[in-house]
């Protein structure tokens, strides 16, 4: 006998996942975060690498000479290109994301990574590993354009904040274990494992990831989107531990039918990006896409990717790589903090918080280069470390929390496909152009990124609605409100009396008609007792 959204008990029971409640978080807080973690460790890996004896003797293009002064690019180049990979991986999530769906993409991207590391672990000439690197960073970009949106979409809307933010905490992980690591082996200088060794590490990772997805439910915005809502509703009922009948896994299906209702004129296509209306696709994208931008413009590359930044400052080479490691270990500290910030501080004032401390550390590093004394490198160092702190709050997780967050379900994979692969293309810019500006203005590099952090407080204060405790759908809800009534999406997501998604009033907000969906009251009525709502159309 058929319940009232018109779905089979049985069939819903023959897909309910392996794990429910806790549990299931847990597990896809592990596969998400094993992802960020191996962005992380890949990301980071190569920056301490470069500068090692047996590096330099397998690919002497990296050797930096008075009578070679271009292999400073090369050095550079060698850093960056893996970004361009990441950069056309992300891209092609715009068409493969929602074809595949959210876990068979992360699959894909998981394998091309394993062969990727394999060919930059046995690579013996430079053109072999920067095939390598473009070709591993392809996989990275297929990985970080859909783990936060299958994280978001599997977490319940009270935990998402925290779930995503540690995915922050783990890139800092992963930067730090291949730093730790780069680290060590720097002093195995008799051997090629002192390179080979830390980038083959990468494939614990990889292969940790690739197979517990495999015993994980796919996400149910991804199913409904596809007809298949059974699956979809025993995948709600195993997230919120609570049976298909219950008014609160219910009024999530709906609202999750409702979003998709919403844009069913549409055929889908990569248009919808650039339409406007309720559903404000256009401004959702672009403000994705500045907040990935903004993020890499704050200079934080400048700090973790560059222990020649430490060695600036007058460090010596073991000093600066000893420095270097403390400094990642008080990142993953500060990113832990931030964890717990979340819940109580909302996404916007973070971003503010972070944007504006970001600015007046780099204000007071260019001051302290210009004096250029042994105090003022020793407080220059400190400063690093607060760097980190501020950047840890307001933009580390909470950039892939935000743009997961304020996407469309219908957009939400080409949307993040774009801001990542936009987070990607100023990441190569950052770290191409990092070293010959220190080469050529110095100190000044540092006015150049405090200039960057101050003109992003007007932006997130002006353009960045809040979208902290709310479902995924709610959100629709805020901009189709701000649509009809001409307000600023800004103001109405500060406001609490908006509708929550799947009530009668945010159809109404939302434009769909009677007929497209029903959903419950409080007590969800029976099939007896409301004959006419018995069927879900299709």
């Amino acid at each position: 006998m058929k319940q009232q959204f018109d779905l089979d008990p049985a069939d819903i029971a023959a897909h309910a996942p392996l794990l429910r409640g806790r549990k299931l978080t847990a597990a896809v807080a592990f596969v998400a975060g094993t992802g960020f973690t191996l962005f992380g460790y890949d990301q980071g890996v190569m920056s301490s690498l470069i500068t090692g004896n047996q590096f330099e003797a397998t690919f002497p293009e990296v050797v930096v000479e008075v009578s070679h002064p271009n292999h400073a690019t090369l050095q550079s180049f060698t850093i960056a290109i893996y970004e361009v990979g990441c950069l056309f991986g992300a891209l092609s999530n715009l068409w493969v994301g929602d074809r595949l769906g959210r876990r068979r993409t992360i699959v894909v991207g998981g394998g091309i990574m394993i062969v990727g590391a394999i060919l930059q672990t046995t690579a013996f000439s430079f053109s072999d590993l920067i095939f390598a690197r473009i070709f591993t960073g392809y996989g990275n970009g297929l990985i970080t354009s859909t783990v936060p949106t299958y994280h978001a979409e599997l977490s319940p809307s009270a935990k998402r904040g925290r779930m995503i933010m540690m995915e922050g905490t783990l890139i800092v992980v992963g930067l730090d274990l291949a730093n730790d690591n780069d680290q060590i082996r720097f002093f195995v200088n008799w051997s090629s494992a002192q390179w080979r060794v830390p980038i083959a590490l990468q494939l614990v990772f990889e292969i940790i990831m690739v197979t517990c997805i495999g015993f994980l439910p796919e996400s149910p915005r991804w199913l409904v989107k596809r007809g298949r809502n059974a699956e979809a509703m025993a995948v709600i009922s195993a997230m919120e531990d609570k049976p298909p009948t219950d008014p609160e896994v219910q009024r999530t299906y709906y609202g999750i039918r409702e979003a998709v209702a919403v844009e069913t004129s549409s055929q889908g296509s990569l248009r919808e990006l650039t339409t406007g209306g309720h559903s404000q696709n256009f401004r959702r994208t672009v403000i994705a896409v500045v907040f990935m931008i903004m993020q890499q413009l704050t200079g934080i590359n400048l700090v973790t990717l560059w222990t020649i930044v430490f060695q600036r400052l007058g460090l010596s080479d073991v000093n600066a790589r000893i420095t270097s490691v403390a400094n990642g270990a008080e990142y993953v500290l500060a990113s832990i903090a931030a964890y717990y910030a979340i819940d109580y501080v909302s996404r916007r004032q973070l971003m503010l918080i972070g944007a504006i401390g970001q600015c007046i550390v780099m204000l007071l590093l260019a001051v302290l280069g210009y004096i250029n004394n042994t105090p003022a490198q020793i407080v220059s160092v400190v400063l690093l470390f607060g760097f980190n702190t501020f950047f840890a709050f307001g933009w580390l997780g909470l950039a892939w929390l935000y743009c997961a967050e304020i996407a469309g379900l219908r957009t939400r994979a080409p949307t993040n496909a774009l801001s990542t692969a936009s987070n990607w293309t100023f990441n190569f810019v950052v770290v191409m152009v990092v070293g010959p500006a220190f080469n050529n203005i110095s100190w000044r590099t540092y006015i150049v990124f405090a200039a960057l952090n101050a003109a992003i407080v007007p932006i997130v204060y002006f353009f960045f609605p809040e979208t902290g405790g709310r479902s995924l759908e709610d959100l629709d809800v805020v901009f189709a409100l701000a649509y009809i009534t001409g307000e600023d999406p800004v103001k109405v997501s500060l406001r609490k009396d908006v509708p929550l998604a799947g009530s009668q009033e945010a159809d109404e907000i939302l434009g769909v008609s009677p007929g497209v969906r029903y959903h419950p009251t409080e007590k969800p009525p029976t099939p007896s007792s409301s004959p006419e709502k018995a069927k879900t159309p299709v």
